[in-house]
């Protein structure tokens, strides 16, 4: 008798294992998804509703307020959560841990609360327009168009980012900052060539991952929906307002595809980052 063989196909092992996940993936993300690509050319228009957001004059301000906003609240999250992960990592001074968790805070909160809390500090009877009204007789008030949405994009944003840019800080090699010292480098100089290539990746996925979740946000847009126009709150009216489920679908597939091509840029550019650090 030849030697007995322990185990079998290690293929067909693994695709064992994998059964689970390939189910769930396929129940909640394939099939609805076919589902939503099916209902979009439904309409009376066909798959030409797919190209609605570019040739609808509506849809397409949306389309562009989305994403104008959404590339604004990335820029600002980024250049403060910069500066503010950067010192909060290199310093220690007395009530850091209790400033870190109160910076992260607003990651307990829906966007819903988000906005409740936008309306109350610039909404009518806000607290920005109670000061205004008494200082200038004339009270100011943003909470409902895009410098309130604005701001609690950007309330939400600075945890997440924050967070990972404190952790990417804790990983570079002080080693290379002292060199670049050693040679004449000024801070900023320090900054430029060392430091912000270092945190290169963090930024990217960081950056892209506030584009994505600012494009799809809904909560705090529904919340303060007076005089804004962006693209989650076209894809709500379209279905409960106007039961116009084709161009609902067509639009929220078109959002989806914006936000993965903005990931999988951010994938390889922060993939060619690493290479080019290493």
């Amino acid at each position: 008798m030849g030697p007995r063989r322990h185990g079998g196909d290690p293929r067909r092992t693994a695709l064992l294992m994998a059964a689970p996940a390939l189910a769930v993936f396929a129940a909640f993300w394939l099939l609805p998804m076919a589902r939503l690509v099916q209902v979009g050319g439904s309409g009376p228009d066909g798959f030409a509703a797919y190209f609605a957001v570019v040739t609808n004059a509506n849809y397409f301000r949306s389309l562009v307020s989305t994403v104008l906003l959404s590339l604004g609240v990335t820029v600002a999250t980024l250049a403060l959560s910069l500066v503010s992960g950067i010192f909060l990592q290199r310093n220690r001074f007395p009530g850091r841990g209790v400033l870190i968790s109160l910076m992260t805070l607003p990651l307990a909160f829906p966007g819903v609360v988000v906005g409740f809390m936008v309306i109350l500090l610039a909404g009518r009877q806000g607290l920005v327009g109670d000061v205004s009204s008494r200082l200038f007789d004339e009270k100011i008030v943003f909470a409902y168009g895009m410098a309130g949405l604005f701001m609690g994009y950007l309330y939400f944003s600075i945890p997440r980012v924050i967070l990972t840019v404190m952790a990417s800080v804790e990983k570079l090699d002080p080693a290379l900052e002292e060199v670049a010292r050693s040679l004449g480098a000024s801070t900023w100089q320090v900054t430029r060539d060392v430091i912000l290539p270092g945190l290169g990746p963090a930024i990217i996925s960081s950056g892209a991952i506030c584009f994505a979740t600012s494009m799809g946000a809904f909560g705090t847009a529904f919340t303060l929906a007076t005089q804004i126009n962006v693209l989650p709150l076209t894809i709500y009216n379209e279905f409960t307002n106007y039961a116009n489920f084709a161009m609902a679908a067509s639009l929220s597939i078109v959002l989806g595809l914006i936000t993965w091509a903005a990931l999988a840029l951010a994938r390889s550019l922060a993939g060619a980052g690493v290479a080019a650090a290493g």
